[in-house]
């Protein structure tokens, strides 16, 4: 069984290079500390719907993007350590400024998720 964090983000399009490079530091970090995976998806056909969606998940403004993002860790155990230390870990003090952030982090939303089954 694996587990996941699962994370959606809306990204100003013109940060999204930004991001790209916050991001590998993030994964970097994350690696480094254990956990199996760690990848990001840029919106590409996410569309409005009538009642939920993407967009309207993360208020999308004009000219964002949805990113979601997936960490891959063996458990949820090993996740929780592994968040613990990465959260220490020195190299993402300036990143983790909300100041210096390249998105507004008030309208990410995340959660971890087991696996269902094999």
């Amino acid at each position: 069984m694996s587990y996941l964090d699962v994370y959606v983000i809306p990204v100003p399009t013109a940060n999204l290079k930004t991001y790209q490079r916050m991001g590998k530091i993030i994964a970097k970090v994350w690696i480094e500390h254990g956990a199996l995976e760690y990848r990001e998806w840029a919106g590409d056909d996410v569309k409005p719907g009538k009642t939920t969606s993407f967009p309207q998940s993360v208020k999308l403004k004009e000219n964002e993007t949805v990113v979601v993002g997936v960490i891959t860790y063996k458990s949820r155990a090993q996740r929780d350590r592994i968040n613990a230390k990465a959260m220490k870990d020195p190299r993402l003090a300036s990143i983790m400024d909300p100041k210096a952030m390249p998105f507004d982090g008030r309208r990410m939303f995340m959660g971890g998720f087991k696996q269902l089954g094999k």
